[in-house]
């Protein structure tokens, strides 16, 4: 008898901790805030459109923004927050280019005007996301939201696991690996960058400071490099200069990002390191050699899992009144 009871404990805690979980994925649900505040998302949406067609580089802004805030401490909106002393997320190397932040505040203050208290800063950066990318004409995904507000912000953990433009794949993947993301997850989401942008300093050293003829990097088109340095990056300290990422095809989201991987046109050394690895080339291949809309279903499983990651719920973090701000 005392053999079935201890097995009764064993199962009444096992399936408690399973309810604890359940509740904490059924907390983040599409419509989340379709009684609390039943504007929400289309607030958001009305906003977007009426200003991203002005702006539409912001999409990839806040694309960025939004991976750049998941990657680290979940999708929680940390990367949102100021500090007095520059030791927040945003203060760290990779986020020093990031841009949007004004815009995410004003879309706040409309949902604080319409439901105080209610919308989560981290629900309105993924929706932000995936609306400014939609009324730019690419892939839609689905937004399920209930996020909550995280209140630490700390620019070690984002220079550490933000990936760098100069990563190798195995560092790349072991960093996405860390986030629950997987090889596909990084092919797919590093497809943003077909309407990214960047500057000298992020290929720079590829162009002057390589192994190759010139300084320049041998994994990288010679042609390719060469008109970098002659009309872009003219000094290897030029810290200005605008680069597309997908050069001819920027405002447009589609597959030549990944057409000039296969013509060792990557921008990025990270770019290139996704054709060293022949998993991640095969999926490449297959992507090219598909109907445009398999690139945008692949992309939109991925980026509505990225939104997963780590998220907080339930009673977790808080609903900021400010995004820049943890409230008093």
């Amino acid at each position: 008898m005392a053999g079935t009871s201890s097995a009764r404990i064993v199962l009444v805690v096992v399936f408690g901790v399973l309810a604890l979980i359940g509740s904490a994925q059924a907390q983040l649900q599409m419509n989340f805030y379709a009684s609390s505040c039943p504007k929400a998302e289309q607030i958001v949406l009305d906003y977007v459109k009426q200003h991203i067609p002005n702006a539409p580089s912001l999409a990839a802004s806040f694309l960025r923004m939004h991976f750049h805030d998941c990657i680290v401490r979940g999708c929680d909106a940390s990367v949102l927050l100021n500090s007095t002393s520059g030791q927040a997320e945003k203060n760290a190397v990779p986020n020093l280019t990031l841009r949007g932040f004004d815009f995410i505040e004003r879309v706040k203050s409309l949902l604080e005007a319409e439901c105080p208290g209610v919308v989560s800063c981290a629900d309105i950066l993924t929706l932000v996301a995936r609306d400014s990318v939609v009324t730019t004409g690419g892939p839609f995904w689905n937004v399920p939201t209930g996020r909550r507000d995280g209140v630490i912000s700390n620019i070690t953990e984002a220079n550490t696991n933000i990936p760098s433009p100069f990563h190798n794949f195995t560092t790349l993947l072991t960093l996405f690996s860390n986030q629950g993301l997987n090889l596909t997850d990084l092919v797919l989401l590093s497809g943003g960058h077909t309407i990214g942008i960047s500057h000298c300093p992020a290929v720079s050293r590829r162009l002057y400071n390589s192994t190759g003829p010139g300084g320049i990097d041998p994994t990288m088109d010679s042609e390719y490099a060469e008109n970098l340095k002659a009309n872009k990056c003219k000094t290897a300290s030029d810290n200005t200069t605008i680069l597309e990422m997908d050069p001819g095809s920027r405002k447009t989201f589609d597959l030549s990002y990944y057409s000039l991987l296969l013509k060792r046109r990557g921008l990025f050394q990270s770019d290139a390191a996704l054709t060293t690895d022949s998993t991640s080339l095969a999926f490449i291949n297959q992507l090219l050699t598909s109907p445009p809309q398999f690139f945008f279903d692949e992309f939109a499983k991925a980026m509505e899992k990225m939104g997963r990651v780590n998220v907080k719920t339930g009673s977790e973090g808080q609903i900021r009144k400010q995004c820049a701000l943890v409230n008093n």
